[in-house]
């Protein structure tokens, strides 16, 4: 083989490496009202039943999410939230179907809410917890939280990021690592995907929901929680919303129709 033909095929294999797509996957999530963005990682914790106490009104303590004082209607437990396997530079989306949704209040009062949660930009403001950031925006919106494999327990706590100043209409975002980050129901004012940029060292991308009492204070509330709603969550994709198996058959059965009519032409 002579040495320009050698040449060429190193200098063919080295474009095919750097054009090969980033992995591309798209999933199917359900965002419980229990599902607790400070718990994000958390898998040192017991959680205990929730008839006792937990957590107490010290942001400077990590001993869990504050609770009621008496019993409520849903007695609630707060559950890990939910994740996905990142890499840094990975792009997030999210879609909401618009389907279920989440209570906040004592005896389902004030009905259900979805991704975009209830309120203004400025009505929440809560603190973090073990090494994850505290939330200020929407009052119970979909959130997330970009973590590398260890548990987020003790150091400095990340900067809080402030939605009534970054707004919620942003093309892209890049949070830090333990930076809890306003999701909504994933798209700007005109439609378009909020693209959520993985940082450096980010393994996991966790999906879940912030509350306190009234919304501010230490992280906690969880108690009396209850519903959930399902979202799409695209990792360097574009998720969609699958169509039924009935629509699906039904364009398989066209398809076939057009496939004869053309055959028969």
């Amino acid at each position: 083989m002579n040495r320009l033909l050698i040449a060429a095929l190193t200098g063919t294999a080295v474009a095919a490496a750097l054009a090969a797509p980033v992995s591309a996957s798209t999933y199917n999530i359900t965002i419980q009202g229990t599902d607790a963005i400070f718990l994000a990682g958390r898998t040192d914790l017991t959680i205990p039943d929730p008839s006792a106490p937990w957590g107490d009104n010290n942001p400077a303590t990590d001993d869990g999410m504050l609770r009621h004082g008496n019993s409520t209607p849903e007695e609630a437990k707060e559950t890990l939230p939910p994740s996905l396997g990142v890499a840094g530079g990975d792009i997030v989306r999210v879609l909401d179907p618009v389907s279920g949704g989440i209570n906040f209040f004592n005896g389902n009062l004030n009905g259900f809410f979805g991704p975009e949660g209830n309120s203004s930009l400025t009505s929440s403001t809560i603190a973090g917890f073990g090494g994850i950031s505290g939330y200020k925006g929407t009052q119970g919106a979909l959130v997330g939280v970009f973590l590398d494999g260890s548990i987020p327990s003790g150091g400095p706590m990340p900067t809080t990021l402030d939605f009534a100043v970054v707004g919620t209409d942003f093309a892209s975002l890049s949070p830090g690592l333990g930076q809890v980050f306003f999701i909504g129901d994933g798209q700007t004012s005109g439609g378009v995907f909020h693209e959520f940029v993985a940082p450096t060292g980010a393994t996991r991308v966790f999906f879940g929901v912030p509350d306190a009492f009234a919304f501010n204070g230490v992280p906690g509330a969880y108690d009396d929680n209850d519903g959930s709603y399902k979202i799409r969550v695209g990792i360097n994709a574009i998720p969609t919303i699958p169509l039924p198996a009935g629509a699906l058959l039904l364009i398989s059965a066209l398809g076939a129709f057009g496939l004869i009519g053309r055959r028969r032409a």
